[in-house]
C-alpha cells in the first residue's frame, strides 16, 4: 500500500491515479523493466545537500543527475549527494530509497528535470519497493509545484 500520507494528500486532492504492484526492485532500471515502464517516465527522487541544507531533486529513471549543471544553477560550489544516514529520518513511513518526489510533504524544496516535465504521466514509487504510483505530470506539478530546472543527462546503461 502506497505511504499513508502520499495516499492521503491525493485523495483529499481527488487527483486520479493507478497503483502498480511489481516484484522488489531497487534501482530506477528494475523497478521501470520490474513495472513495464519505459525508464524515461520514471521518476526518481534523489536528495542533494546545498550548502548544507537538503532539497529534492526529481528526475526520469534512466538519467543521473549532473552535479555540475546543478552547481550552476543554485550558483553554489557546495552542492552533494546527501547520505542514507542524513535522510532516512525525514521519511519515516516510507522504505530508505523509495520516498516518492513529493518533498513538500515533507518540509523540502523540489526540484525537477526538465525532461520529467515533457511527459504527460509519470510513475514512481510509492513509499515501498514493491508499488508505483501512475497519475499525470499536470497534477504533480500542480501539487508539488516544484522547481523546473536542466540538472541531468540520460544514462547509458
Amino acid at each position: 500500500m502506497p505511504s499513508k500520507k502520499l495516499k492521503e494528500f491525493l485523495d483529499n486532492n481527488n487527483i486520479k491515479y493507478v497503483t502498480i504492484k511489481h516484484s522488489v526492485a531497487f534501482t530506477a532500471q528494475e523497478i521501470a523493466a520490474s513495472a513495464h515502464i519505459k525508464g524515461k517516465k520514471l521518476a526518481k527522487s534523489v536528495l542533494v545537500k546545498i550548502n548544507g541544507k537538503m532539497v529534492m531533486v526529481v528526475l526520469p529513471g534512466s538519467y543521473k543527475v549532473n552535479f555540475e549543471q546543478l552547481r550552476a544553477a543554485f550558483e553554489n560550489e557546495n552542492v552533494r549527494l546527501a547520505n542514507e544516514q542524513e535522510f532516512m529520518d525525514k521519511f519515516p513511513e516510507c522504505e530508505v530509497g523509495a520516498m516518492p518526489p513529493f518533498g513538500n510533504l515533507y518540509g523540502l524544496e523540489v526540484y525537477v528535470d526538465q525532461s520529467l516535465a515533457e511527459d504527460e504521466e509519470i510513475a514512481f514509487n510509492a513509499g515501498t519497493h514493491t508499488e508505483l504510483i501512475q497519475m499525470s505530470y499536470p497534477d504533480f506539478e500542480r501539487l508539488v509545484q516544484p522547481k523546473k530546472m536542466k540538472f541531468s543527462f540520460q544514462s547509458k546503461v
